[in-house]
């Protein structure tokens, strides 16, 4: 009798072992994962400096920027030529500089007139926004839209 219980228990076991792996889809093929890769585009721009002081800016608080951000010594921000929002750069995206391990925040906007410039904001160090002077460099941006990169960086 005991046997006869213990061949149904085990039988009973090995039928809900199989029906359970027969259920379970068995593949050799990677599970994809949704989330888009990040991608970085790079650009060589024209990278100078600025100072929250009132003889470089137009307004009366030399810390206020464009998008209303009040700017503090010791932030990694920076201000871009408007032709570098037409890739799609804007108010609080980030972007990395040639040279720096940083990412940079981007706080404000230049006047119409440059072209492929980033300002580093440098609190108000004047010397060290001198020495730093005007330098070619790569910057790195999440891409937005690739027909519009195409457009900037081929002009």
């Amino acid at each position: 009798m005991i046997k006869k219980y213990l061949f149904r228990i085990l039988s009973s076991l090995l039928f809900f072992v199989i029906v359970g792996f027969s259920a379970c889809k068995f593949s050799d093929k990677e599970v994809k994962d949704d989330t888009p890769e990040e991608i970085w585009d790079t650009l060589q721009v024209t990278v100078s400096a600025f100072n929250s002081v009132r003889y470089q800016t137009a307004g009366n608080n030399p810390s206020l920027a464009a998008w209303g951000d009040t700017l503090k010594p010791g932030m990694n921000a920076v201000a871009i030529s408007r032709d570098l929002m037409d890739l799609g750069l804007g108010h609080n995206d980030e972007i990395k500089i040639q040279g720096f391990d940083s990412i940079f925040l981007i706080k404000d906007k230049m006047h119409y007139r440059w072209r492929k410039r980033v300002d580093i904001y440098m609190g108000k160090d004047i010397q060290k926004a001198r020495n730093f002077g005007r330098k070619k460099l790569e910057i790195y941006f999440r891409r937005k839209d690739t027909a519009t990169v195409n457009k900037v960086t081929s002009e």
